[in-house]
């Protein structure tokens, strides 16, 4: 049984985060999505949560692609295949070839993990959805000038 791991904030959960669960359950047997924590995602990305994780845990245990949701709270990807000891590790491709995503490769062939990427949405994304919400958050007036 091949065991795949996927990870992501899952905030502002969009299409594109369906679509990498989609197609990584495509690649193994049984999947498990890492949600971060909102700890560690304000740690690594510098910024806050929307959705607090117990929430997005939530979500992401009830997507049909998903055989299990774990809460992704240490730092380091390594420590966290210690816990869960998966076979296939699942990125967007906006890490592939990056020092980030090299390191990750180099890390993870080291004890046998394949690395897969996948295309990254580009029209639709936490970041863009994010951006909109401040954006209407604004007073009217901030908007108009």
């Amino acid at each position: 049984m091949r065991i795949g791991y996927a990870a992501g904030a899952f905030d502002l959960f969009h299409i594109g985060h369906l679509n990498i669960l989609r197609r990584a359950k495509e690649e193994c047997d049984y999947l498990i999505a890492g949600v971060v924590s909102d700890e560690m995602l304000e740690l690594t990305k510098g910024r806050r949560a929307v959705i607090p994780l117990v929430e997005r845990l939530e979500i992401v245990s009830h997507i049909r692609f998903v055989d299990q949701a774990h809460a992704e709270v240490l730092p380091s990807k390594l420590d966290t295949w210690q816990q869960l000891r998966f076979d296939i590790f699942f990125k967007g491709d906006d890490w592939r070839g990056t020092a980030k995503g090299i390191a990750l490769e180099e890390e993870f062939s080291a004890v046998g993990v394949e690395v897969v990427y996948f295309p990254y949405t580009i029209d639709t994304s936490s970041t863009k959805l994010r951006a909109a919400l401040d954006a209407l958050a604004q007073p009217a007036e901030s908007r108009a000038g």
